[in-house]
This record gives C-alpha cells, structure tokens and sequence, in this order.
C-alpha cells in the first residue's frame, strides 16, 4: 500500500467559470477535475482550454492533486484537448463515455501523438449502457496502455438518461449496476468513484448517498460543489474506531511469534490474514 493516494473528495471544477478556477487553489478536496467536458459549451471551448493552461502555469494546486476530464475521444475536440493535458500535465486524464475497446485504441495513439506523459494516470468514466457491459474488456485492454488506468468514474445520471433506469428511491434500481463496476474495479485493483449528486442544496442527501456509497465499496464521491467536500472526506475517511482495530490486527501479525500464523486471536475475534490485508489497506487510507 505504499504510495496510495486516499481519492475521497474529487470536486469538478468548470473551466468555463474563472472564479471557479482561482477559488479551487484554496479547496481541500483529494482531487480537482478540471473539467473541459459538459459544464463548456462548444463555443466556450477553446477559451475553456486557454484559461486552464493559463491556471495551471500561474497557480499552485498544492492543496488537491490534479486531473483534467477531457471531451470522448471521438468528439471534434478531442485533439485539441490532449494537447493542453499534455502541457498543463495533471497526475491524471479523465476520459468521458468509454464504452468500447476502439476508445482505449484511440485515446492511446492521440495521446501518443501529443507526448502526454507517461507519469499521468489515466480514469474512465463509465456512463453508458455500452461501458458497463464492455467493461472487463475495456480494463482488459488498457493494460497495454504507456498510462496505468488508475480508476474508474461512475456517471449514474447518464446511464439513467440512456436507459430509463430511476435514480429515486435511494438509487435501487441502479444498484446492481453500480454494483458491477464496483466490482471489475476491485478484481482489477482499481479505485472506483461513486456519482455526483446534483442538488448541492441538500447536504442531507447527499450525506446519506455518500455513506451508501462506502458501504457499496467505492473509494469516494466525485462532486459538483465546494460544500460537499468536507462530507465527502469524513464519510470516506476510517472512523478512529476503525483505525485502532486494524492497528490492533497489523500489531498482532507483527509478533515474532506470529509471523508465520494465518489465523489469531484478536481482541477476542477470529482474524486471518485476509483481515491483515484489509486492515493494511484502511491505513493508508488513514494515512498511517
């Protein structure tokens, strides 16, 4: 687990808007994704892009790490947005709509073709009917990729659109979905990031999705608004609860004398080496 890097909070920042863009250097969230997708009009976009090269030369984003959400790879602007990713160079891409093997064929030779480091990691953003279907498949062929594929992003209100499918009731109609790409991200050592939620009024709900979300297995919550970024970061963040029972776990396996056991007697709970693995994982998600 070293080197992990906890993805809680990743709060879409609109290109479009320049006080969103000099307001984010004082946001605390894991990450900020500057986005050069659906929150800019096609008109907007190529002043979009001058403005986050300008940003991204002038300001410190020391507080979050970076990525920027381009426009899917078949979109007209899809090359002149690898371009200014490959000069502003975030920690990652995210790549909107992949929902076939022939994306990941395409992103790889742009990318190539405009020297987007090989340092960035790359996120897919699922959100269609096509890329959870084709999902394994997609996974499949990116390990080929120069760029690790990192994550993947869950954008639950286009796979409603596409498919009817109802986001009320708690999402229940959904879940087996959201379900599925939890769980190809888990058997491919992905972190996955649940949904947004779109009325930012309503810190309540948004509370009660995100801590559905943990239990269903994501890593974190991306976000439309500064204000769900501190729920995000403490719903996803180990309780100290959680923190002192795994240091417990870790503690025990660490004995001389339990080394080469599988199984021990932890504060009166069978734990095997499986709970070691689990405990080691939340922290460093705790930073521990």
């Amino acid at each position: 687990m070293k080197g992990f890097t906890p993805q809680r909070s990743a709060l879409y920042v609109p290109t479009s808007n320049p006080r969103a863009l000099e307001k984010s250097v004082n946001i605390d969230a894991d990450w900020l994704i500057f986005d050069l997708e659906d929150s800019v009009a096609d008109e907007e976009k190529t002043a979009a892009r001058e403005r986050l090269l300008d940003a991204f030369k002038k300001r410190d984003f020391a507080k979050s790490r970076t990525a920027i959400r381009c426009n899917a790879v078949e979109h007209e602007a899809f090359i002149a947005d690898i371009e200014i990713i490959a000069a502003c160079k975030p920690e990652a891409i995210l790549i909107p709509k992949v929902e076939a093997v022939k994306e990941v064929k395409i992103f790889a030779k742009r990318a190539a073709a405009a020297g987007l480091p090989e340092s960035t990691s790359v996120w897919f953003m699922i959100e269609t009917a096509n890329g959870i279907v084709h999902l394994g498949d997609i996974i499949k062929s990116a390990r080929s990729l120069n760029w690790a594929l990192t994550t993947l992003v869950v954008g639950h209100n286009d796979i409603a659109s596409e498919t009817g499918v109802s986001l009320d009731h708690e999402r229940r109609y959904l879940t087996p979905w959201l379900m599925q790409i939890v769980l190809h991200a888990k058997a491919s050592n992905l972190q996955v990031l649940d949904s947004v939620w779109n009325n930012f009024r309503d810190l309540d709900g948004f509370e009660q999705e995100a801590f559905q979300g943990k239990l269903m297995g994501f890593d974190g919550k991306t976000l439309i608004h500064p204000s769900q970024v501190e729920v995000a970061t403490r719903i996803y963040s180990p309780t100290e609860d959680e923190i002192a029972h795994a240091m417990l776990i870790t503690e025990a396996f660490s004995k001389t004398e339990n080394q080469r056991k599988n199984v021990l007697n932890v504060d009166g709970q069978m734990v095997e080496r499986l709970h070691l693995l689990q405990a080691e994982r939340l922290l460093a998600k705790a930073g521990k």
